[in-house]
């Protein structure tokens, strides 16, 4: 259960550049989830919630990547959104925490390089037993995984986006190169990329929606709009709606003692 709040009006840090999403659409852009299944399920219940109760329009969501990796619940995670893509049209795309979880299963460099960025968490969420954990080497750690984690779920991880469109927004995990064509950016630089991409000021081929990059509240740039508000770390999942040439948020807060509210502010423009 989490307590719903709508928030008064806020205005936008800089000034939008104009775009919209195609009409009679609705587009839920939720930023790096970290296995934080709680503030997930909370946010899932509110734009079920908000859906409905903003009327008719077909609606889509977009995960921009890092569902797992250090929150407590990456198994929970993947499971949840495999379940919300049976009824909802949910675009996931892979980010660089995906990469590093597959790369692991192949290479014990990877895997150390994981382990060091949260991919522990994600292990023992799978069942890894703590203590065996502890006094494994590498080469055991990834024997231990190999038969922990389901083929199913590597599948659907593999299957990940890199780019979607919609309209005249496109969403990426990390960012975009700047300078280059939609069609010659490397997938690297998607996953993986914050300079140059975060303090370009040049508008782009479209407004680019991100996570990778921390942040405790959204970043509304004009030509980018960066929403990792550090659901591992500060307890908070943001969801971008976009409907028009409109713009609102609706985010899942941990108070820090459990507690769990949904608050739900629209933007000024």
């Amino acid at each position: 259960m989490f307590q719903f709040f709508r928030s008064k009006k806020a205005a936008p840090e800089t000034p939008q550049i104009e775009a919209r999403v195609p009409d009679g659409e609705r587009v839920y852009a939720i930023g790096d989830i970290h296995g934080r299944s709680d503030l997930f399920i909370a946010l899932i219940e509110a734009i079920e919630l908000d859906n409905r109760e903003q009327g008719p329009a077909t609606a889509s969501v977009v995960l921009l990547g890092d569902l797992v990796d250090r929150g407590p619940d990456s198994v929970n995670v993947l499971a949840l959104a495999r379940e919300w893509q049976k009824f909802r049209n949910v675009h996931i795309i892979a980010g660089n925490h995906e990469e590093m979880f597959l790369r692991s299963f192949e290479s014990e460099d990877m895997l150390r390089h994981f382990l060091r960025h949260g991919g522990r968490e994600t292990l023992l969420s799978y069942g890894m037993d703590k203590n065996v954990y502890s006094r494994a080497s590498i080469d055991e750690i990834q024997d231990l995984m190999m038969k922990l984690v389901p083929q199913q779920d590597l599948d659907f991880i593999a299957g990940f986006e890199n780019i979607v469109t919609i309209g005249d927004y496109i969403f990426v995990h990390a960012g975009i190169e700047p300078g280059l064509p939609m069609e010659e950016q490397q997938v690297a630089k998607l996953r993986w990329i914050r300079e140059p991409f975060l303090s370009h000021a040049e508008p782009f081929d479209g407004v680019v929606v991100h996570g990778h990059t921390i942040s405790e509240t959204p970043q509304d740039q004009g030509n980018r709009i960066g929403i990792d508000t550090g659901a591992y770390c500060h307890g908070r999942l943001t969801a971008l709606v976009l409907e028009g040439d409109g713009r609102r948020y609706i985010t899942a807060v941990d108070d820090g003692e459990g507690n769990i509210s949904v608050t739900s502010d629209t933007l000024v423009t």
